[in-house]
């Protein structure tokens, strides 16, 4: 992969292709040239509100692509060490330190990797546990020998619950085993400085990687969150960095007809403004099939929120609905052309997929199935996206579609970046703080308190205290 060549890098740049976005091709519910220009201020007040922050606070994120030189380097030797070791491969987390890796080992391994024969894959059989459905804990423990696994850990805080739960189960298991040397099992990811699991790495010598200060869970992937995993895969993950970066050049300037990423924030919040609440992500590749649950995450829990940064109540948002071509045409997409006028539908669109599958001919006295042959599933998947999007805007229904050149590690790296930005100009549109996510913290306090965990004693009285469930209400 030539990620160093210029017009090899041009030719895989990711495009927006919002036209049936707009009045002239959807009619009245479209916007018209003077909607968006009226947003002009607007969207170069969010850019510069981006750009002014860089690196600061939670925004240490956009700087990923350029300061982890060594990181990287240590990244890539410790991945071929496991490699060496390990038949399997395990990621412990839950949220951002999940999602991200399980949607780049979906996107750019074999559809069916672990079934693979050892020759044939790259690395060690992988799973990503990112529950705590005993049920789950139990299934895995049934597929794989934990002497012969490495364990990733990753949380920040290290009080994460679920994951040091997975945790607490996973080093029993290995100590009874292994004993001592349990540890050469366990690879930590967290904070360098703060917190449960840093501890733990002191006391008992696991080897480390710090999530840097100003990246939270869902900006994470591209540090080593996403990359050690991706590594011990065999993925390229400075092909990754490099696509984030390139993607981050292409969005250097405060215009929507040139910043792909900001078209797609001012879009998004226009069409919220218009009472569209729900964010549809219909890939048309199975490989990007759980990138729509790693963006989902992404724009709910970053815009998801009740005030706005001066204190006034907002309720802002959009939720987010993962759906995947062609397999929810025969589902969902009834729903998106003739429900609500409630919904943007985001297509992604590969042009060159990695095979071709001829389709033979065949059934010729049958003219509803004799027209396939001669065709490709390449060109029948392609056609079945043109023709949805093309439905959609026929009722009326706001759509736009990001197109892929391929689908591989330079292109997955700005299809990532992409979405941070688009994530960060839009909460920026919306006056909101992106990075927080009160809503969530409300809910471990809860469990926390639930549970008997010391100092969440008056959560519980209140939780005791709540009304009583009545029965007339239990069918």
């Amino acid at each position: 992969m030539n990620y160093r060549n210029k017009e090899w890098k041009n030719s895989m740049r990711l495009t927006v292709d919002y036209n049936y976005m707009m009045k002239k091709f959807i009619g009245e519910e479209g916007f018209k040239d003077v909607d968006l220009s009226e947003m002009k201020e607007e969207a170069a007040d969010a850019f510069d509100y981006v750009a002014d922050n860089r690196g600061k606070g939670m925004m240490g994120w956009t700087e990923l692509p350029y300061n982890q030189k060594e990181i990287v380097e240590d990244i890539l030797s410790t991945a071929k060490e496991v490699r060496r070791k390990f038949k399997y491969f395990v990621v412990l987390g839950i949220g951002g330190s999940a999602l991200g890796p399980i949607a780049v080992f979906n996107a750019l391994c074999h559809l069916h990797y672990n079934e693979l024969a050892p020759s044939k894959r790259r690395g060690p059989k992988f799973y990503v546990e990112d529950n705590v459905d005993p049920e789950r804990m139990a299934a895995l423990l049934d597929i794989i020998e934990p002497e012969k696994t490495c364990f990733n850990v990753i949380t920040k805080s290290g009080a994460t619950s679920e994951t040091m739960t997975q945790y607490l189960v996973i080093n029993d298991i290995l100590t009874k085993a292994l004993g001592e040397k349990a540890k050469e099992n366990i690879i930590a990811t967290t904070d360098h400085a703060k917190g449960n699991l840093i501890k733990l790495s002191r006391q008992y010598g696991y080897k480390t990687f710090y999530i840097p200060d100003g990246v939270g869970g869902r900006f994470s992937e591209l540090c080593p969150v996403g990359l050690l995993p991706a590594a011990v895969l065999g993925l390229d993950i400075k092909a990754m960095l490099a696509g984030a970066a390139y993607m981050d050049g292409v969005c250097n300037k405060p215009s929507v007809a040139k910043n792909p990423a900001l078209a797609c924030a001012v879009l998004q919040v226009a069409a919220m403004r218009r009472g569209k609440n729900v964010g549809v992500m219909m890939p048309y590749a199975d490989s990007l099939k759980l990138m729509a649950d790693w963006y989902c995450q992404l724009w709910a829990e970053s815009l998801g929120k009740n005030v706005t940064l001066d204190g006034k109540p907002c309720h802002a948002g959009q939720t987010p609905v993962k759906s995947l071509g062609v397999t929810d045409q025969h589902s969902q997409v009834q729903l998106y052309t003739e429900g609500p006028f409630d919904k943007v539908v985001t297509f992604l669109s590969v042009e060159n997929y990695r095979t071709v599958v001829e389709i033979p001919h065949g059934c010729e006295d049958i003219p509803d199935v004799s027209f396939l042959g001669g065709h490709t599933m390449n060109e029948l998947i392609a056609a079945e996206n043109k023709a949805t999007a093309y439905a959609l805007a026929k009722a009326g229904r706001q759509n736009y579609t990001i197109r892929l050149p391929e689908v591989n590690e330079f292109t997955l790296g700005e299809l990532m970046y992409l979405f941070e930005l688009q994530t960060a100009y839009a909460g920026a549109m919306l006056n909101i703080d992106t990075y927080n996510q009160p809503g969530v913290e409300a809910g471990k306090q809860a469990t926390y308190a639930l549970l008997g965990k010391k100092g969440y004693e008056a959560k519980r009285a209140e939780l005791d205290a709540a009304p009583a469930a009545e029965e007339k209400y239990i069918v």
